[in-house]
């Protein structure tokens, strides 16, 4: 299977996932944020989606760049400026001459440390960060290894329970921040939809 293709298929595996927890998500969303947060996630991938045909002759970093120009956009809210920013930055640092797997693991980290500049939040604040600083983490650790879906299965765990480690924690970015400690106790939104994307991404692996 081409970049191309793999990369569609897990944008096309996302879509339907967050389609599958819209109402979770949108009502976490309410508990401790504004509640737009599930219609701009469905907004990035449906514009995503759309330049499927446009870019099936380019390179993964001219696919990730447009995406990313494409989302910032068109999206509003933090996750539009946040996940724009993730997917430009990791088409920077792309280089055709490594592995799969070390190629993935240096362009995550290059967008996870780019959107922590960003939205200038990290580890343990109750953000979507919580999920994809460790699982930037783990693929660092996992670069070398071969077995893709060994890697996969442990993203995967890697991602949920960061996701679940929010439920602990006190909000320190963005409305949920109003909410100090009652905002203890609510899975954050933006860690649950990029669990659920990142979950997406390795069940596409594993089952191919």
């Amino acid at each position: 299977m081409t970049n191309f293709s793999l990369f569609f298929l897990c944008l096309e595996n996302i879509k339907n996932s967050i389609e599958l927890h819209k109402d979770e998500i949108e009502k976490l969303d309410q508990n401790i944020g504004d509640g737009d947060h599930i219609f701009n996630i469905q907004r990035g991938l449906k514009e995503s989606l759309s330049l499927k045909e446009e870019l099936k002759d380019n390179p993964l970093n001219e696919i990730l760049k447009k995406i990313g120009m494409k989302i910032m956009t068109t999206v509003g809210g933090s996750s539009g400026a946040l996940f724009s920013t993730l997917l430009i930055n990791m088409a920077k640092v792309y280089n055709k001459e490594l592995s799969d797997q070390k190629n993935i693991a240096i362009m995550f980290n290059c967008g996870v440390e780019a959107m922590k500049k960003r939205g200038k939040a990290d580890l343990g604040e109750k953000t979507m960060l919580d999920v994809l600083i460790p699982v930037s983490k783990k693929l660092n650790e996992l670069s070398d290894k071969k077995d893709s879906k060994k890697i996969a299965s442990e993203i995967k765990q890697t991602a949920e329970i960061g996701m679940l480690s929010t439920k602990d924690l006190i909000a320190t970015k963005g409305r949920a921040s109003f909410l100090g400690e009652r905002s203890i106790g609510h899975i954050d939104p933006g860690a649950r939809s990029s669990q659920i994307a990142i979950e997406a991404i390795c069940n596409v692996i594993l089952n191919n």
